[in-house]
């Protein structure tokens, strides 16, 4: 498997960031904020379900942003789990009742969700929270790590957990880390940042009070076994580039979701658009 890159495209005004290799057989984005239907400050493609924006707007977005990643087909089998800013993960690892398990289990509440199971896609949605993808033989997994789950490592338990399930080996993994609030913008309490200190080390300084999400999460997958050449950041932070993604902190607090979406395609459907 080669490593992992990011590329920006445009597919019928809907914007990503994407890995165009299609590895393993998985088709992976971050989307931007453009393409969509919502308005105001949710403009435009808004994939958020729980931030106010008009419902039929959000389910017309995600239509569009599954059919950008020639995944219009499976709008139905989408999941998108009740996002709780903590470590828990589920997994999918059969079809039918399982997977419909699995769906209603992640919509009580979970922040990564990994899946063995192909035509199965999986959005999660973020405003300045590191949105994380894993790739892997036989699997992947998308992760939401706010500050909660970077702490908890939940990216490295994940990727333990889907090379458990899918039957591969954490050297095998490729890791995506999309935009997120950055270093120089994410300014914290002493004593959350001593915390991250204490865990990661002196790497997650920003400077002054200011912490780096990102070295953490780089650091979990690192330590849990992932190669740093197969872990990409676009090295994008949200608080700075408003007119593409969403920031929470930027808005003030009202402010619309873009995604990560990832889906395993059968055989003969792995071509990105």
């Amino acid at each position: 498997m080669s490593d992992p890159t990011l590329t920006r495209s445009s597919v019928d005004g809907v914007t990503l960031l994407r890995d165009e290799n299609v590895p393993c057989g998985v088709t992976l984005a971050f989307t931007e904020r453009t393409g969509g239907v919502s308005e105001g400050g949710f403009s435009s493609l808004n994939l958020g379900d729980a931030c106010g924006d008009d419902p039929g707007h959000v389910l017309e977005n995600r239509r569009r942003a599954l059919a950008a990643l020639g995944c219009g087909d499976l709008v139905d089998e989408l999941v998108n789990p009740k996002q709780v800013h903590g470590d828990r993960v589920v997994v999918i690892d059969a079809g039918g009742e399982v997977a419909a398990a699995a769906r209603a289990e992640a919509r009580e509440g979970a922040d990564a969700v990994v899946c063995t199971v192909a035509d199965v896609p999986v959005l999660l949605c973020y405003a300045d929270c590191v949105p994380v993808i894993l790739v892997a033989p036989g699997g992947f997994a998308v992760v939401h790590s706010g500050w909660r789950g970077t702490i908890a490592r939940i990216s490295g338990k994940a990727a333990r957990i889907l090379v458990d399930v899918a039957g591969s080996s954490t050297r095998e993994v490729s890791a995506y880390v999309g935009p997120h609030v950055g270093a120089a913008d994410y300014e914290v309490s002493q004593e959350l940042l001593d915390r991250f200190v204490a865990e990661f080390g002196d790497g997650v300084r920003g400077g002054g009070r200011c912490l780096d999400l990102g070295f953490a999460v780089r650091a979990a997958l690192e330590d849990a076994g992932v190669p740093s050449r197969s872990i990409v950041d676009c090295g994008i932070s949200t608080v700075r580039a408003t007119d593409r993604f969403y920031s929470y902190r930027a808005s003030g607090g009202v402010c619309g979701r873009h995604g990560a979406i990832a889906c395993m395609r059968s055989a003969g459907d792995v071509t990105a658009r």
